[in-house]
């Protein structure tokens, strides 16, 4: 089983979903399948149906949660110093040098990546282009949308 890297942010989320979809949810989706069983015929219900399939989604991201922290390996990087070196859990500042445009990223796992938030995933094409990098290195990375030419301006533990 192999450790998956998650910031304490990603975890406590995570965390949060969880007890969200088991103590809010779970009741909910129950009470819908007694609410669907008492109109009658099972076979022709579509509510009822409709609850089961609920039922076994919200019970699979459940699993999947434990999963993910069970095999949480978590890296708080504001206790790291790594003067300006591109690690997981760091926030890179760069500067696009086509285009000119500053952006940040941070570097996060899998289940906490979320491009509109600059959230990216340590393994995509930007992540892995990034680690093992210093502030003001120049970088070179192929993404699917083309090769794109930053700087790095900073790089912060936060």
């Amino acid at each position: 089983m192999d450790k998956e890297p998650i910031t304490l942010n990603g975890l406590n989320k995570l965390k949060e979903e969880l007890v969200f979809l088991k103590e809010k949810k779970r009741p909910e989706i129950v009470a819908a399948i007694a609410e669907a069983r008492s109109h009658g015929d099972l076979k022709e219900n579509a509510e009822y149906h409709a609850a089961k399939e609920e039922q076994s989604h919200n019970e699979g991201r459940i699993t999947e949660i434990n999963d993910i922290i069970a095999r949480a390996n978590v890296i708080d990087v504001t206790n790291l110093n790594n003067e300006g070196k591109v690690i997981f859990g760091s926030t890179v500042y760069l500067e696009d040098l086509d285009t000119g445009e500053k952006i940040n990223y941070k570097i996060v796992g899998r289940d906490e990546a979320d491009l509109k938030q600059k959230l990216i995933f340590f393994q995509s094409p930007i992540g892995k282009g990034l680690i093992g990098k210093n502030k003001s290195d120049l970088v070179e990375i192929n993404t699917p949308s083309g090769v794109k030419n930053f700087e790095i301006k900073d790089v912060k533990y936060i």
